[in-house]
């Protein structure tokens, strides 16, 4: 059974020009579903966020959108939001990011903007500081992410990231290998642990 009881993904309200993007987040939304894993996510009805939501609910999944009041009109509208099992309005950014953090036992990101790079550089800077031990993935679909990686490989070597290995997202190029590897990489809680052996008697 996975220590992983809740997912959340970072990605685009734009679908990209590349249709392996949204094909990537309808992957990781059904397999999200059939795991049983909640998906944990900005609100977005469009792009990205829209396909990795549609995909958790077509497969029987669970989804809680978490969106600003101004992005609403922006990102959804509220009759589509509806389809949502669960939607927190807040006040503004920082408090949804926070929330999404609180409520997430790990982070996925798939390709995006702006937006998706300074979500997924901050939950990287709270590991990094040692505010929290949950895996971080990066799906590199179609090599997306790549500079990126370099970017971070540099870092390093110039020495500007002294606690690297605090700081080492697991990247894959594909949906169906990244997702286990998360999985895998998950600590244990005490009661993950103390229900193991029960499970074991």
């Amino acid at each position: 059974m996975t220590t992983i009881r809740s997912l959340c993904v970072y990605c685009g309200s734009a679908s990209g020009r590349d249709p392996s993007y949204v094909q990537a987040a309808q992957a990781l939304g059904a397999a999200m579903a059939h795991r049983g894993i909640r998906l944990i996510y900005g609100g977005g009805t469009r792009g990205i966020m829209g396909a990795v939501s549609d995909a958790v609910i077509a497969a029987g999944g669970q989804v809680t959108g978490i969106i600003p009041r101004f992005l609403i009109d922006m990102e959804a509208t509220e009759s589509e939001l509806k389809r949502l099992d669960e939607l927190v309005i807040t006040e503004d950014m920082h408090e949804r990011k926070h929330m999404m953090f609180e409520r997430s036992d790990a982070f996925i990101a798939l390709p995006g903007g702006i937006g998706t790079l300074e979500e997924l550089v901050e939950i990287m800077t709270w590991s990094q500081l040692g505010r929290h031990r949950k895996p971080i993935g990066i799906a590199n679909i179609d090599g997306f992410w790549d500079p990126f990686s370099s970017l971070l490989d540099h870092m390093r070597e110039a020495g500007f990231i002294h606690t690297a290995h605090q700081v080492r997202p697991i990247i894959r190029d594909r949906i169906e290998d990244l997702l286990p590897a998360v999985e895998a990489a998950a600590v244990p809680t005490e009661r993950d642990g103390v229900e193991a052996v029960i499970e074991r008697l």
